[in-house]
């Protein structure tokens, strides 16, 4: 295994889609009607996508494992009912596909993303994570990132509990 990380381009937006759509399906599907799932992905177009991956504010980050798709990142501007404390950023996704959980890529994704914030002047980076998602909440907590608040994520129209979580760099 030959894992490898870049920044994303336009040309990677069909990539960065399935990646998002398989791992979140694969997590979370079974928590919600199909009506809901199905409005909550419809949101995420080719356009919106390609909006993203275009605008400075953002920044994606693809893993690949022998060229293979793994998962990826994305930083943006805050958007969470937070106040900051100084300048902020939100990691507002990190997917990796199921076949290479535990092999090492999200921390590859994650000190990445760290040095990324500092780089862009970032004093806190925030992030959300579903409540039951022990496993996700634990690799945060690793990091050191703290909950400060729950969030009602939105899927179609069911309200999920996230947790907001926060990071002092």
């Amino acid at each position: 295994m030959t894992v490898t990380y870049r920044t994303a381009t336009a040309a990677d937006v069909e990539t960065i889609d399935r990646i998002f759509r398989t791992s979140f399906c694969d997590t979370f599907a079974h928590l919600y009607r199909t009506e809901d799932l199905d409005a909550f992905l419809r949101k995420f177009t080719r356009d919106a996508w390609l909006g993203e991956i275009e605008d400075p504010a953002y920044v994606f980050r693809i893993a690949e494992d022998d060229g293979q798709p793994a998962g990826f990142l994305k930083l943006g501007p805050l958007s969470l009912p937070v106040e900051p404390t100084g300048e902020a950023i939100e990691l507002r996704q990190l997917y990796v596909l199921k076949d290479w959980h535990g092999v090492g890529i999200a921390r590859g994704l994650t000190d990445w993303f760290l040095a990324e914030a500092r780089e862009r002047g970032a004093k806190e980076i925030y992030l959300t994570v579903y409540t039951d998602n022990h496993r996700a909440r634990r690799f945060y907590e690793r990091y050191g990132f703290e909950v400060i608040a729950p969030y009602a994520f939105m899927v179609g129209e069911q309200a999920d509990e996230d947790l907001i979580m926060r990071l002092a760099l």
